[in-house]
């Protein structure tokens, strides 16, 4: 539920983009689609009401729900002011490297890496189970980070706009496939056989 609701921004702004030249009518209100500038100023608001729901739901917000508040009110601020795309295109590069960054100092100068201490309460891995889901965290981290800006100073705006969309699925879609995966081995025999009971 909360990886879906984390797409639903992602999913604004680049409904928001396809909108670019059209104007919206109600009642004697109108708004102009001014390409990635209207699609940005929405990721932002979209951000904003997805990390409050998010909170209400769960009664409390995460430290990554934060970072992502702050990435995209920092560079999407920067991005309207000085009316420029290239600060909200960066974004997700350097928002994903910071991240792999922090889990790969918290790997070899912490007792617990930051994968443990999130679903350690949840999840009874082996320490090297936990040190393996860590890494392949990072990998993804630093893989969606190359991408983006490969694509950033390759192709077209508009590109970009559509590989944001659909890469944020795929990779949200992959990353959970391979840490059930990895995980799987792990689960206690109650939880496969209620898995396999219910396919």
């Amino acid at each position: 539920m909360n990886q879906i609701l984390e797409l639903l921004p992602i999913i604004l702004f680049f409904v928001a983009y396809q909108w670019d030249g059209s104007t919206i009518h109600i009642g004697a209100w109108s708004y102009y689609f001014d390409g990635i500038f209207s699609a940005t100023a929405i990721l932002i608001v979209a951000t904003i009401l997805q990390v409050a729901i998010s909170t209400t739901l769960r009664r409390r917000i995460e430290k990554r729900e934060i970072w992502i508040l702050f990435a995209v009110g920092i560079f999407g601020g920067v991005t309207l002011w000085f009316r420029d795309p290239i600060f909200i295109q960066w974004k997700p590069t350097i928002f994903n490297w910071t991240l792999a960054v922090v889990f790969l100092l918290a790997h070899f100068f912490s007792e617990k890496n930051l994968i443990e201490r999130a679903l350690g309460s949840q999840l009874k891995l082996p320490s090297d189970a936990w040190k393996k889901l860590n890494l392949l965290w990072i990998g993804n981290f630093l893989l969606v980070g190359a991408l983006n800006i490969f694509v950033v100073l390759n192709f077209s705006e508009s590109l970009w706009v559509s590989y944001k969309l659909y890469s944020a699925i795929g990779f949200t879609l992959l990353l959970a496939v391979l840490t059930v995966v990895l995980v799987g081995p792990y689960l206690p025999n109650e939880s496969k056989n209620d898995q396999n009971s219910s396919d």
